[in-house]
């Protein structure tokens, strides 16, 4: 009996960015092909899938990119070639997925672990910085502003960079009487449940310059809340840059989005260890066990470091 996809096709259940993400990754592989033997396109959907191909590409993921960046491409390249034709994926594309999970050596994040209130003291500066260098042009000076509110809000409230990079005026991102607020649908979400998340007050001054000042000079059209230099609404991958290379130039340290989750539930453990379901509440996490992690980790560090501070009290008697 043929295979009957289901009505809406058998990846209309994912949401978009999941689509795009998985759509990305297979093509990665179909490139691989193409660069190793040349691509046929004449054949059955997810055909080009097999055990020695994939052993091809999976050699030469190794060796450019992590452990984890290998097995994520894998599980991508399952995940599409089981919606696109499931009868032509065999378990061994699983027992491969799974091997390399086991091979998985995730980067040490903790030299990357930032205290928020340290990224919002970098983003709080550049937009006074851009407030007064009146030497630099508009242009320029509501980028420097837009980047500084960037990465501010996104200490204060660490979302998701897909949600990050979705914020619409009006709908995501809304203000009630003298408060904003962050919203998020269900749909919006990893966890399929709807989230509000009140801004700070004393943020509320800045985003009302940016909204009233600085948007307004990217002439960008719709309700967009990040805006580009060229008048566009900024895409997933160039919020992500500008985060990434915003924190870098003023902490010396490349924060990613997702990581700032990690220096969001660091904090959260270092300044109320009493109050240990915080990090899962600023995070929105289900699993106590996810959650733990970033608590180990802040423990950790925050014993290093009175560690340190007992070993240079006792050079300092001794001297």
């Amino acid at each position: 009996m043929a295979f009957e996809p289901p009505r809406g096709g058998r990846a209309s259940h994912l949401k978009p960015v999941t689509r795009a993400d998985l759509a990305r990754g297979y093509g990665q592989f179909l490139d691989h092909v193409a660069r190793a033997e040349g691509l046929d396109l004449r054949g059955a959907s997810g055909a080009t899938v097999t055990p020695k191909r994939v052993a091809s590409y999976v050699a030469e993921l190794k060796a450019r990119v992590s452990s984890v960046t290998v097995h994520g491409s894998i599980a991508k390249l399952r995940r599409a070639a089981e919606l696109l034709n499931p009868l032509m994926v065999g378990e061994w594309l699983r027992e491969i997925e799974s091997d390399l999970a086991l091979e998985m050596k995730p980067a040490s994040k903790f030299h990357r672990i930032v205290d928020s209130d340290m990224i919002v003291f970098a983003g709080l500066t550049l937009m006074r910085e851009a407030e007064a260098a009146k030497a630099m042009t508009p242009l320029n000076r509501a980028i420097l502003y837009r980047n500084g509110l960037m990465v501010t809000l996104l200490a204060l409230c660490p979302i998701r960079l897909k949600n990050l990079s979705n914020l619409i005026l009006h709908q995501n991102i809304i203000r009630i009487g003298g408060n904003w607020y962050i919203t998020l649908t269900a749909q919006e979400t990893k966890q399929r449940r709807p989230e509000e998340r009140p801004v700070r007050a004393f943020l509320t001054p800045f985003i009302e310059s940016y909204l009233l000042t600085y948007r307004p000079l990217f002439n960008c059209d719709g309700l967009a809340f990040w805006a580009g230099r060229y008048g566009r609404a900024l895409s997933y991958s160039a919020v992500e840059n500008i985060v990434i290379k915003t924190t870098h130039q003023n902490l010396g340290v490349a924060i990613s989005p997702h990581l700032f989750r990690s220096c969001g539930a660091s904090t959260s453990y270092m300044l109320a260890g009493d109050n240990p379901r915080l990090a899962a509440a600023l995070l929105d996490h289900r699993e106590q066990k996810t959650t733990q992690d970033h608590y180990n980790r802040a423990r950790c560090a925050f014993y290093a470091q009175e560690f340190d501070k007992l070993l240079d009290a006792q050079n300092t008697s001794e001297a």
